[in-house]
């Protein structure tokens, strides 16, 4: 199975791609409900290290715990009650991160499990956690393989596809790019099992109301999404400005391809560019918690040079905020400056105002980062 070939120029998208999500779906890692598809995972696991190898980051959303513990308990069917569910999951998680610890390890790569809900992104302090969870990992190359925690989620929480989750962790982690690799070749213009000579979609701009109509539709017997939770995702990872694309997870080296700027599959490009995107949501903020005033050194480097936030540059905290909010920057005479996202809640901002970073862990008993605000985090005003 292989997408037409695309008539289009190599992408500077894909090949400008430094932080990449890979997800993969379950009739893939299980080969259509079979077992875990260890040749499948070995092949994705060497292409993750030639990428790692190059520098670049790579994060694995995997699915396929369910559809290994149902092989498992010798269940033919995908069952409907929660618990059984849940007991699956439980039962093929063992196998699945087994496996890609075993494939990754002998490429020379660590691997870490990083299980998830939808709790765990929807509260701002255990976001905060995972992604500096995840972003610590990247830094250590080590790479994550994330799946949803299918063993404690309920009807309420549960993220309902790996799409989805993909998109999350996109978003979490400012990725450039997010790879569904599914058992389709990618999105035609209508279902070609209906449509013989439906055309095939190459590219299009990420979250185009005219994609969902196209991508109607459910998934395999094994997995739950189908084209349309691909699309939705990748309009929700376009949120953050990370692009997606849509392709055969059989594809030969298709991850390395695409990083080359070869088009496999359907590319939905991001209208907005990563770092714009999180500034202008920053800057979009009109209601802040607080502030901090900081000194004329602190003023001129936010200003001319573009640095990061130091504690020893704050003279005032004003208001009462939590860690992750956004705050505004204000400079000695009282005007706006900036804003970002504080890494401290402002109690904490109070004890190590005027103080070297290299003092936070003493004043605070831990230190989350050495920077008040990093300047990843905040945009002039």
């Amino acid at each position: 199975m292989v997408a037409p070939t695309s008539p289009l120029a190599p992408s500077p998208v894909l090949a400008a791609a430094r932080r990449i999500v890979v997800k993969v779906g379950s009739s893939l890692v299980t080969n259509e409900g079979r077992g875990i598809d260890a040749e499948a995972i070995g092949t994705w696991c060497r292409q993750l290290a030639a990428l790692a190898r190059e520098g670049r980051e790579v994060v694995m959303v995997s699915s396929g715990a369910i559809a290994e513990g149902m092989k498992r308990l010798g269940w033919a069917t995908r069952p409907t009650e929660l618990h059984e569910l849940q007991a699956a999951a439980a039962v093929g998680q063992m196998g699945l991160a087994q496996m890609y610890e075993t494939l990754l390890r002998e490429q020379g790569l660590a691997s870490a499990q990083v299980l998830l809900t939808h709790a765990d992104l929807a509260d701002r302090e255990r976001y905060l956690n995972a992604r500096s969870t995840l972003l610590t990992l990247l830094g250590l190359k080590v790479i994550p393989v994330i799946n949803e925690n299918d063993t404690v989620v309920t009807d309420e929480i549960k993220f309902g596809d790996n799409d989805t989750l993909g998109a999350l962790v996109a978003n979490l982690i400012e990725a450039d790019l997010l790879v569904i690799l599914t058992d389709q070749p990618g999105l035609y213009e209508a279902d070609p099992r209906k449509v013989p000579d439906a055309a095939f979609v190459h590219e299009a701009a990420a979250g185009t109301p005219e994609l969902e109509r196209m991508a109607g539709g459910a998934g395999s017997a094994i997995g739950r999404g189908g084209m349309l939770t691909k699309v939705l995702a990748a309009k929700r990872a376009a949120g953050s400005g990370a692009s997606t694309v849509i392709a055969w997870g059989r594809e030969p080296d298709a991850l390395l391809r695409l990083v080359r700027g070869e088009r496999i599959g359907t590319l939905l490009v991001a209208q907005t560019a990563k770092l714009a995107a999180r500034k202008q949501w920053m800057a979009d903020h009109l209601q802040l918690r607080g502030a901090v005033v900081v000194d004329e050194g602190a003023a001129a480097k936010l200003r001319e040079e573009g640095k990061s936030l130091l504690p020893i540059g704050v003279v005032e905290v004003q208001g009462e905020f939590a860690r992750g909010d956004v705050i505004a920057i204000k400079a000695p005479d009282g005007r706006d400056i900036a804003r970002g996202l504080a890494n401290y809640a402002s109690s904490e901002a109070r004890r190590i105002a005027r103080q070297p970073s290299a003092r936070i862990a003493e004043l605070l008993g831990y230190m989350n980062e050495a920077e008040l605000i990093h300047r990843d985090n905040l945009v002039r005003v």
